[in-house]
């Protein structure tokens, strides 16, 4: 019997997890992609392929950026997907995904730099992977340990959290 690997389809967008320190310019900037560096470094055991729909802020997005994204996730073949970006506005690009059937999305970021020794990212990326490997077919925010249902959850950033809003 032959071996069949799972296979994640990852897409980037970029945001704080892929920002880095730039010298010349004394602050921080998109850069690429910290997924590539993290799962090297962890050397995971499935097939993975990485495309960079987008290297910038999420508060920077426009409607033609979420319509690229869409597109992407929509047309990749794959049906496992997982999306790094932006976590201010994540909850919004989450919710232009949910209209696409038959997938597992689930999308991740970090509050601080993926490159940063105190970071968020590694721990949510593992997470975020677990989910798309394992969920049934869905759009799922992946942050701090929990998975959240993005058409009931806001980033509170008062507490540097995601949060479920509860609905009446």
């Amino acid at each position: 019997m032959p071996d069949v690997r799972p296979f994640l389809q990852i897409f980037t967008a970029g945001g704080t997890i892929d920002k880095g320190y730039r010298w010349q310019e004394n602050g921080l900037d998109v850069c690429d992609p910290f997924v590539l560096d993290s799962l090297k470094l962890a050397n995971v055991q499935f097939d993975y392929d990485v495309t960079s729909l987008l290297r910038k802020d999420s508060l920077e997005f426009t409607a033609a950026d979420r319509d690229l994204i869409h597109k992407a996730v929509r047309d990749c073949p794959k049906p496992r997907i997982l999306l790094t970006h932006g976590t201010d506005t994540m909850v919004e690009t989450a919710l232009t995904l949910t209209a696409i059937p038959g997938k597992t999305i689930v999308m991740t970021g970090a509050m601080v730099p993926g490159r940063v020794i105190e970071s968020d990212a590694t721990f949510n990326l593992g997470f975020a992977i677990s989910a798309a490997m394992l969920m049934p077919s869905g759009v799922y925010i992946a942050m701090h340990g929990v998975l959240f249902d993005p058409t009931r959850t806001r980033k509170n950033r008062q507490k540097g959290l995601f949060e479920k809003v509860e609905t009446t």
